[in-house]
């Protein structure tokens, strides 16, 4: 009765380390609750990725897609943990709050993702993309896109541009791109969290533009490759430098991101000059504050913040990118992150063990 008494008491202490976090994994310290806002891009990574931070760490994470402009917004005003942005900040951006690391999560694809009856596949280039949203290009069967499409018999259908309504680091990325590809683009729109798109509707965050495209006839809009795939929409091929149509996969994600990466990693990897690259790639960052001790935080919160970023820079971690249809960080900028993330104080005391 004895030894099974000691085995019933040995499986409920299993259990417990499971639900709760293993305190040995964890510097000792009690599990925290972290607050974090952003981009809503990389939030079916990050959903599958706090859940599993939990279970290792025992911290809870409560992180709100508000898009990366809201969610650099409570970071400036000291009220989360981390911001998520597709977008890193400018240098004016940087000038106007307290020094922030940038610290890249994943990489992942914005598509332009299209409803239109029967028709799978899609070819397109930067400059007509432009043009479409530019409200330059208004027919489906345009002869533009007829070139680009021989063997697709294209509607004589009013084109529906559908942009973000709120600030977002996927319109940063989307118009990054299309200053790089479009000499018209660059001149007259820019790029930016916001755009004054001329034409189309509106929609907030990547759950709404995919939501308004999947239910509406000959839309097409810029979104996250994650959340096209989730609602089994069409996204096209675009020709990216080389002159190849490439469509969005771990390996053309990967193949925009061989070139240089900064110290700091902010860096843009846009139309991307490198064979079978997919030209609309990015990273997505988590931004914290260097000096961690701000708003009455702990130095344990601060310890939680660092163990979930060196979490999500783990082999472990990265590896769920791919089942989420993301694609893992290239070695260096993983390298350059835990570099960075030695420079992070807590009262002017490195957090990093």
């Amino acid at each position: 009765m004895k030894k099974f008494l000691l085995s019933v008491l040995t499986f409920v202490a299993a259990l417990t380390v499971v639900g709760c976090g293993d305190n040995t994994q964890n510097r000792g310290r009690e599990p925290q609750e972290l607050s974090g806002a952003g981009a809503t891009f990389p939030l079916p990574f990050y959903n599958v990725v706090f859940e599993q931070f939990a279970q290792v760490k025992g911290d809870q994470v409560a992180y709100g897609g508000i898009g990366s402009g809201g969610g650099v917004r409570n970071l400036r005003d000291k009220i989360v943990d981390f911001a998520g942005s597709d977008a890193f900040l400018s240098d004016k951006e940087m000038a106007e709050m307290d020094a922030v690391v940038h610290i890249p999560t994943c990489m992942g694809a914005v598509v332009l993702a299209y409803n239109l009856d029967g028709i799978k596949e899609l070819r397109l280039s930067g400059e007509v993309i432009a043009d479409i949203f530019a409200g330059n290009i208004t027919m489906w069967n345009d002869e533009r896109l007829a070139a680009l499409n021989p063997d697709v018999e294209l509607p004589e259908e009013a084109i529906i541009p559908v942009y973000r309504s709120d600030g977002s680091g996927t319109t940063f990325v989307f118009t990054d791109y299309l200053t790089k590809a479009s000499a018209m683009w660059r001149e007259k729109f820019g790029a930016g969290k916001s755009v004054n798109f001329p034409v189309g509707q509106a929609a907030k965050g990547n759950p709404g533009v995919a939501g308004i495209i999947k239910q509406t006839k000959n839309t097409i809009g810029y979104v996250g490759s994650e959340y096209a795939f989730a609602q089994k929409i069409p996204y096209a091929r675009i020709q990216n430098p080389r002159g190849e149509f490439v469509l969005p996969s771990t390996a053309s994600i990967s193949a925009a991101a061989m070139g240089e990466i900064p110290a700091d990693t902010r860096c843009s990897i846009t139309n991307a000059d490198a064979v079978g690259a997919y030209p609309i790639s990015t990273f997505t960052w988590m931004i914290i504050y260097k000096e961690q001790n701000y708003s009455d935080r702990s130095k344990e919160q601060a310890e939680a913040t660092l163990d979930l970023l060196k979490y999500i820079l783990s082999d472990e971690a990265q590896h769920i990118t791919i089942d989420v249809h993301y694609a893992p960080l290239p070695p260096k900028a993983k390298e350059l992150s835990l570099t960075n993330l030695k420079t992070v104080t807590y009262n002017g005391v490195s957090v990093l063990i």
